[in-house]
């Protein structure tokens, strides 16, 4: 038999923990990867598809076993360089390999290294560049793109080097639709000119599109197939975390009352394409339109005519923010949309004082932050931020200490074990388990979770959410979403930032959605996105169930113009169903 692209046997490997044993990350692990092949590896948060990801281009090396690449064994130094140019890797967290001040030099950072012909390195730069979608943004630090364009710009100094193996580690978690399915149609790409593309993901829609699908499961392999395969058994998939696509998901729900939909849908496209029309005509009526919310002309959070420019006065200067309102409601959700860059993240920074406003005013509940008198601290224990990245607030050595750190520095000390048990349970992760791990040894997902929690200890009154479902599998993205519904209830006033259109939809009950930097739109969500057309073209989209419905609206059925959840969806075709004959 001849040496396969990848060869793995019997692989171990573990992570320390304080005062205990060390936890294996993988199990045993056997595995075959033939050059140009085309793999979904999935898993729950913390199941070891990054560990063994790691593995693969020599960053980790085995406990026991052995990876070996082209036939060359990971554990000799001397093979490294040459493992390292084959197989690439763009990191879960972009910023782990941005090394230079200006972007166009990062990507030139490994064709420089390999010891390429200066016209070669140009030309390899244009050709990433221009592959991700960064040219205009060539001389911007890299450290000042949002973290969507972090990850392009990461991927842009992967593809660089021109490797014959690419392992994309999550490499869409913050890239908004258009975005995802720029990196879609690359990962198709790079396939059809025969590398070998290794996708982790937990957008189960990116796993449809690869020949074979590997699910991880506690560091061990669970299955190991095609995707029609993998897909057919729901029920396993969620026992291990994971979920099917949100076609299949809305597929079997519709089936309730459209019996004739075909089996197997997991692509939107195929779903919204095998929509029926109604069965005999259909009287109006049976849809007819909900009332809409009435938003309040003012807000718990209040932002008039924002403005804010990055390095103001320099040859780099950029406005991030112009002209920017909003407006939510106290013990409300108010959701934030908008393309990568389109300064959602520049924007919630205002919101706890972080930033300041240079242009307009900007007031959460009592706090005015236009006036050069107000405690920022108060601000800040007020309206507490979860940043796009979790790294970024993450600073203790274990996992304890780490949510218990702004509780103890507020004087808590007899309860402070059961906030800390509280917070942790909120989002998922069990006390014990956890409570000893060191951070550094936590999936992405699992780092996600602990900066929330470490938020929700502080008890603050007002949320703002950055990003907070990315990277989570999707049993822990449907317990987060229930955590965040809760602390609604409890009368918390929550902004959320997202590229999930599901997510946005299923919490928020009014919307902002930006476009480099301005207001695009404004105001109850299902007037947002009743805006379909508008939205995709900024780059954005409705979520799923909103396009079927609009889609079977354009069918015949009397279906009012905007829906968002699915039970709402069924309820209206039922009416339909049960309605006298036109």
């Amino acid at each position: 038999m001849t040496a396969a692209l990848i060869e793995i046997e019997d692989l171990w490997y573990s992570h320390p923990v304080r005062g205990g044993e060390a936890i294996p990350a993988l199990k045993g692990i056997n595995l075959r990867i033939e050059e140009g092949e085309y793999v979904a590896l999935i898993g729950a948060n913390g199941s070891g598809k990054t560990t063994l990801a790691r593995h693969l281009n020599a960053l980790l090396l085995p406990d026991r076993g052995v990876v070996r690449i082209h036939g060359m064994d990971t554990r000799e130094a001397r093979f490294h360089p040459q493992i390292r140019s084959l197989v690439g890797m763009v990191f879960q967290s972009p910023e782990d390999q941005l090394v230079a001040a200006i972007l166009e030099e990062d990507v030139a950072f490994g064709p420089e290294n390999l010891g390429l012909p200066p016209a070669e390195i140009r030309q390899r730069v244009e050709d990433a560049l221009e592959i991700t979608g960064l040219k205009e943004y060539r001389q911007r630090p890299p450290h000042l793109l949002s973290a969507g364009q972090m990850q392009r710009a990461a991927l842009a100094g992967v593809l660089a080097m021109r490797p014959r193996c690419v392992i994309f580690d999550e490499t869409t978690a913050m890239l908004d639709p258009a975005g995802r399915h720029m990196v879609r149609r690359l990962m198709r790409r790079l396939h059809e000119e025969g590398l070998t593309v290794i996708v982790i993901s937990h957008f189960m829609r990116e796993a449809v599109a690869a020949q074979r699908v590997i699910v991880l499961n506690k560091g061990e392999i669970a299955l190991d197939s095609t995707p029609q395969q993998v897909f057919s058994h729901p029920a396993d998939l969620w026992a291990l975390g994971l979920d099917l696509p949100l076609a299949g998901r809305l597929a079997i729900q519709l089936r309730e009352v459209l019996p004739d939909l075909p089996p197997n849908l997991l692509r939107s496209n195929d779903l919204i394409a095998a929509l029926p029309p109604p069965p005999f005509p259909v009287k109006a009526g049976g849809g007819s339109e909900p009332d809409r919310p009435v938003l309040p002309p003012n807000g718990f959070i209040r932002v008039d005519r924002l403005g804010h420019t990055y390095l103001a006065d320099t040859p780099l200067a950029y406005q991030a923010l112009e002209e920017v309102r909003l407006h939510a409601g106290e013990g409300k959700v108010h959701g934030l949309i908008g393309s990568t860059g389109s300064g959602k993240s520049t924007l919630l920074q205002h919101l706890n004082g972080l930033l300041l406003p240079q242009k307009g005013t900007v007031a959460v509940g009592p706090f005015d932050l236009n006036d050069p008198t107000t405690d920022l601290k108060a601000v800040r224990q007020f309206a507490g931020l979860v940043f796009q990245n979790p790294d970024y607030q993450l600073f203790e050595q274990y996992v304890g200490d780490e949510i218990a750190y702004a509780p103890r520095l507020k004087g808590e000390h007899d309860s402070l074990r059961e906030t800390v048990r509280m917070a942790m349970e909120m989002v998922g992760l069990d006390f014990e388990s956890f409570k000893d791990r060191l951070t550094f040894t936590l999936s992405g997902g699992e780092r996600r979770k602990v900066a929330l929690a470490s938020l929700i200890a502080m008890r603050p009154r007002v949320l703002l959410l950055d990003e907070p479902t990315a990277g989570l599998d999707p049993r822990s993205r449907s317990e987060t979403l229930r955590s965040l519904e809760n602390l609604r209830q409890q009368g918390l006033t929550l902004v959320l930032s997202s590229h999930h259109m599901e997510d946005i939809a299923e919490l928020s009950s009014s919307l902002t959605v930006l476009h480099r930097g301005r207001t695009l739109l404004d105001g109850a969500a299902e007037e947002v996105y009743s805006n379909v057309s508008l939205l995709e073209e900024h780059g954005l989209e409705a979520p799923l169930v909103t396009r079927a419905a609009a889609r079977l609206r354009e069918l015949g059925w009397d279906i009012p113009r905007c829906i968002l959840r699915i039970g709402d969806l069924i309820e209206h075709l039922r009416r339909n169903l049960e309605a006298p004959h036109a």
